[in-house]
């Protein structure tokens, strides 16, 4: 063995004296109980004082970390691509979505930690045959130490139970995020993992995790980074990602290609030939199963070019989500006082079995569940047309208690997302008349207009009505009606109708404009198949789907071409 040559060989890299490995999502599938305990920490952002702490988008890595950014601040979960892939692990997210600031992140995983108690165990090799393939690096005299985030309660834990305790003594040592000061991508794991071997830290120490932060981390520390591709990134992905300095030095697509790297080096390397102890070769991991994505595309619509763009206000171009289900959660205990509960569908009257279930909640509880609550995706007017259908008297009793409690929270508005107001006033300049239609009464809806982004935004529309202003709101049409008056403009397919709810689509369609709907919750295909089914009794479909406003700004130029 070539104990006093640790230099690079034709391969390239350094022979490996150790081998550090990340936990999660390298060496094993803990994504049930990771998301798990995610989902549940995420809606305590507000609580935590986090929110303020997100990293503006503008500072964000990649533009898959700003929406991330976007997506965390307004609906306080993961994005759905995130949760559908299950490839990313809650370091990378925090390091995506607070970048250096470590006070915050130190908050984040303590609250994490503490939902995590209630999932772990839920542990499994990420690639069979995990275990073998590490028999074989002690065979060759690799020493041998997993590096993680996780708190030690939880690692004994899962090293004890996996695999009914087999890979206890796999390792030569262990280092935990609660055995050093800082978290990942601070170096001091690696050196502590070092200190741990007597080794002083070099490039014969190899880290092998899956994630950005892991790459950082060794490049950090000054050992070897070995990213390992057992999510199935594609290699373009993976090079977008890192700068020049952040690289990893190889990208292994499983445990068998980490056998090759250690097999290219002269025979004599290591305590014995890698051919004679690695395994029988394992499959690498699967790739996940893709997010069905909307089929409304904007490549496909067929629109008429718009001479008058109307957008609906909350959840579309500004968040009001934290004063809405304050309001909420104020004003549905107070239905039986109102005499509502008798008011409310039957549960079997409901469009969707998603439906029925609110419907019976709020029927047993006077609240939302608390997956409603926790999702962040439907408002107070979807939430009363779901509860009371066509009671137009029951929506006006609920419509005047929410805005009474309304009264207690609202004030704190943002954009959306970041630069709406320049595309609003593109918009303008292309010749186009711009609108909001809101359900919003004028007294909040003003107060809102003049706050939004510290400036107001009262000089980007040519008109706004207010849910106060004609007898009966969305989804009746007549606010668009009213808007198209005001503009002197006559009703039709030119005038498009921006919004995130059915009520918005529904509002449009019977208007007989054009319906956008504004998919800020990224909803994916087949719940939007359920929510705009096409049946007889609830015909209304949007003329077309977009994600964000960089794709509606794309559709509004594809249909600048030609005459109106």
């Amino acid at each position: 063995m070539q104990s006093d040559d640790r230099g690079p060989h034709e391969t390239g890299l350094t022979i490996p004296r150790a081998l550090l490995f990340d936990w999660h999502g390298t060496l094993v599938d803990t994504h049930d109980a990771m998301f798990s305990a995610m989902e549940e920490m995420l809606p305590q952002l507000e609580d935590l004082g986090l929110v303020d702490q997100l990293l503006p988008e503008e500072q964000c890595n990649t533009p898959e970390d700003a929406r991330l950014v976007r997506y965390i601040r307004i609906f306080r979960r993961l994005h759905p691509r995130i949760l559908a892939e299950r490839r990313v692990s809650r370091t990378d997210i925090f390091n995506a979505i607070f970048g250096d600031n470590r006070d915050a992140k130190a908050i984040a995983h303590h609250a994490y930690n503490q939902c995590y108690r209630q999932y772990f165990g839920q542990v499994k090799p990420f690639q069979e045959g995990v275990q073998a393939y590490m028999e074989a690096c002690r065979k060759l005299g690799i020493k041998l130490v997993v590096a993680t985030n996780r708190n030690r309660e939880f690692l004994d834990t899962e090293l004890a139970t996996l695999e009914e305790g087999r890979w206890r003594d796999l390792f030569d040592a262990t280092v935990c995020a609660d055995d050093v000061v800082h978290y990942k991508p601070d170096p001091e794991m690696i050196y502590s993992a070092a200190q741990k071997l007597g080794m002083p830290v070099g490039k014969d120490i190899w880290y092998v995790g899956d994630g950005y932060t892991d790459m950082v981390t060794a490049n950090n520390a000054g050992v070897t980074p070995i990213f390992y591709n057992g999510a199935a990134w594609e290699t373009e992905r993976i090079a977008g990602w890192f700068r020049r300095q952040d690289r990893p030095a190889r990208v292994l697509e499983s445990f068998e290609s980490l056998m090759d790297e250690l097999a290219a080096f002269p025979g004599d390397t290591f305590a014995c030939e890698v051919a004679g102890v690695r395994p029988p070769a394992y499959p690498p991991p699967q790739p996940p199963e893709r997010r069905v994505e909307p089929d409304w595309h904007p490549a496909v619509a067929k629109l008429i070019r718009p001479q008058v763009i109307l957008f609906d206000w909350h959840a579309t171009l500004v968040d009001t989500l934290d004063a809405m289900y304050h309001a909420v959660d104020d004003m549905l205990p107070e239905f039986h006082a109102l005499g509502l509960m008798g008011r409310m569908l039957e549960p079997e009257d409901s469009k969707t079995p998603e439906d029925a279930k609110l419907v019976a909640y709020v029927r047993e509880f006077a609240r939302l569940h608390p997956k409603v609550r926790a999702d962040r995706k439907i408002s107070r007017t979807d939430i009363f047309e779901v509860l009371f259908g066509e009671d137009q008297g029951a929506k006006d009793i609920a419509h005047a208690a929410f805005n009474r409690h309304y009264r207690n929270h609202y004030g704190t508005v943002d954009a959306f997302e970041p630069k709406v107001s320049d595309m609003l006033a593109s918009l303008r300049n292309l010749g186009i008349r711009v609108g909001v239609i809101t359900n919003r009464d004028r007294e909040f809806f003003e107060h809102e207009l003049a706050a939004v982004e510290g400036i107001g935004w009262r000089h980007l529309f040519d008109t706004e009505v207010c849910g106060d202003d004609t007898p009966l709101r969305k989804p009746h049409p007549d606010q668009l009606i009213l808007a198209a008056e005001k503009l002197d403009y006559p009703v039709g397919p030119s005038i498009w109708y921006v919004g995130d709810s059915t009520t918005d689509i529904i509002a449009a369609k019977r208007a007989g404009v054009t319906g956008v709907f504004f998919n800020g919750a990224l909803w994916d295909l087949p719940w939007l198949h359920s929510i705009f089914p096409g049946t007889h009794g609830h015909p209304h479909k949007p003329d077309v789907v977009v994600n964000d406003f960089s794709e509606f700004w794309a559709l509004v130029l594809a249909c600048e071409v030609g005459p109106p």
